[in-house]
């Protein structure tokens, strides 16, 4: 029985790599290949709009992360973006972005690095999010995000959770100044350890 279920994950696997190859064909045939984008001017994250609110409402912020979920309803759609810091809700609007670009948006999956310029509002839930004015792919992911093929033995799923050069390189740009700051501790910490050495 569990080799079954490991078979049919795996067929899933290959459909899914399959369709997204597709769809990387198709946007480098209309002249919009991802993968030339090279970068993305952000001015925020996540964390900062959430812990700032009161300061940020209101105001066009632009970020860049990982699609993480998606809920499309007709003109609408919410989306979950995680990007370096942690998570945020988007909510995009067919009237906002354009019929072309959400037409567009609507083809891409979870998974896909992307970058936004919108202003932060409230749901009614009270949920913090960044109602979009303006989207747009930085980087097509070919594999899924590796938690729904938890089942595949261990290579397969080693191989899932590495992303494409292009992803790292975009990614990297985000979550630059954590790297930097971690560069920054462990000069202290070396520093702090020779001197004790010397002593």
């Amino acid at each position: 029985m569990a080799q079954n279920n490991t078979a049919n994950t795996e067929q899933d696997l290959n459909e899914i790599l399959r369709l997204r190859r597709e769809k990387l064909a198709a946007l480098k045939s209309a002249g919009n290949d991802p993968y030339t984008v090279t970068k993305y001017d952000f001015d925020s994250d996540s964390e900062t709009i959430k812990n700032n609110y009161d300061g940020f409402e209101g105001k066009t912020v632009k970020i860049a992360g990982r699609i993480m979920s998606r809920r499309i309803m007709g003109k609408a759609s919410f989306v979950g973006l995680a990007d370096c810091s942690g998570k945020i809700q988007l909510y995009v609007r067919r009237d906002d972005v354009g019929e072309e670009e959400y037409a567009a948006f609507k083809k891409w999956d979870i998974g896909d690095i992307i970058g936004v310029e919108g202003f932060v509002f409230k749901t009614q839930t009270g949920e913090i999010s960044v109602h979009s004015t303006n989207i747009s792919l930085l980087s097509k992911s070919l594999l899924p995000l590796p938690e729904k093929f938890h089942g595949l033995k261990a290579v397969s799923y080693t191989h899932l959770t590495l992303p494409t050069n292009r992803e790292v390189e975009i990614s990297g740009v985000a979550g630059s100044f954590k790297k930097k700051k971690k560069r920054r501790s462990t000069k202290n910490r070396q520093k702090m350890n020779g001197n004790k050495k010397r002593t």
